[in-house]
C-alpha cells in the first residue's frame, strides 16, 4: 500500500496527456533556482521550455523504456531484461547496432507506478492503431512503450542513396497494437501530420520523425540529373512515397 503526495496534485504541475499506461506532466515553474539561475529559468519558462515529465501505471499494461530513462518506482514494481533467450539477445543486439538505439530496453512489470527522467524535450503519446499499428521514428526518438508493441530495424528502400546522403541504413521501426511515447525537438501543436494515399513527399532535410510502416522510404537527387539539381540548388531530398503518414516538424530537428 502507497500514496503519492504532492506530486500530481501540485498546483505547479500540468497534465498534459494521458494514453494507455502513460500519463505526461509538465512543471509550469521550475522553482529549484539560484540567484545566478532565476533570470535564465523566467525567460526559459516564458519560452515554453519546461521539464517534463512520463509516469507509467503498471497496473494498466507493462513497459518497455529506454535504457537508462528510469528516475523513481514505486509498489509492486519488476524490472526485466525483456530478452526471451540468446536468440533474441544477438537479435536485439543486431537491432540495437545498425539503429543506434540501446540494444537492451528494460521491461517494467506489476502494479505500482513507474517515473522517468525529466527531460526538456517535448513528450508525445502515439497511438498506434492510428497509424495502422506500424510505425517507423527518426533516430534517438523513442522513450517508451506499452510491452505488447514490437520493435525491429527498418532498412532503407535504397542503400546508395542513403549513403550519399550521409543518412543512416536503418530506423527503428514499432508495431503492433498499443501506446507509444516519444521524445520529440518539437511540441505536438507545431508538428505537421500528412497523409498519402499512393503518392509521394519529398523533404529537403531531416524533418520527419515518424512515419507509417507501409510507406517506402528512400534519400534521392531532387532533380531528374546531377545537372538538374545543380542548377535547382537542391541536393539530396528524403522522399517517402505509397499510402501512410508523415509527422513532419516544422525545422530540421538536427539544427533545432
Amino acid at each position: 500500500m502507497y500514496k503519492i503526495k504532492n506530486f500530481t496534485d501540485n498546483n505547479d504541475i500540468n497534465v498534459l496527456d494521458t494514453k494507455g499506461p502513460f500519463t505526461v506532466v509538465e512543471y509550469l515553474r521550475d522553482l529549484s533556482v539560484t540567484p545566478m539561475t532565476a533570470q535564465t529559468s523566467y525567460f526559459s519558462n516564458l519560452m515554453n521550455v519546461r521539464k517534463r515529465q512520463v509516469i507509467c501505471n503498471l497496473a494498466t499494461s507493462p513497459v518497455t523504456i529506454q535504457a537508462g530513462a528510469m528516475q523513481w518506482m514505486v509498489g509492486n514494481v519488476n524490472a526485466t531484461t525483456g530478452l526471451k533467450g540468446v536468440g533474441d539477445l544477438f537479435s536485439k543486439a543486431v537491432r540495437g547496432k545498425v539503429t543506434g538505439e540501446s540494444a537492451i530496453k528494460p521491461e517494467y512489470t506489476g502494479d505500482g507506478q513507474l517515473v522517468l527522467e525529466p527531460t526538456y524535450k517535448h513528450i508525445i503519446l502515439l497511438n498506434l492503431e492510428e497509424w495502422n499499428n506500424s510505425i517507423v521514428l527518426d533516430d534517438g526518438l523513442f522513450l517508451a512503450c506499452e510491452s505488447t508493441l514490437q520493435q525491429k530495424a527498418v532498412m532503407r528502400s535504397n542503400i546508395s542513396s542513403a549513403v550519399a546522403g550521409n543518412e543512416g541504413l536503418f530506423n527503428l521501426g514499432v508495431h503492433g497494437k498499443g501506446v507509444l511515447c516519444i521524445e520529440s525537438p518539437c511540441p505536438q501543436e507545431e508538428l505537421i501530420e500528412i497523409e498519402l494515399k499512393d503518392d509521394v513527399i519529398k523533404i529537403d532535410g531531416n524533418m520527419a520523425i515518424a512515419w507509417s510502416g507501409s510507406l517506402d522510404f528512400t534519400v534521392e537527387r531532387s532533380g531528374k540529373s546531377l545537372v538538374g539539381s545543380a542548377a535547382s540548388g537542391e541536393g539530396l531530398v528524403n522522399v517517402y512515397r505509397g499510402t501512410g503518414k508523415v509527422l513532419l516538424a516544422p525545422v530540421d530537428k538536427m539544427t533545432h
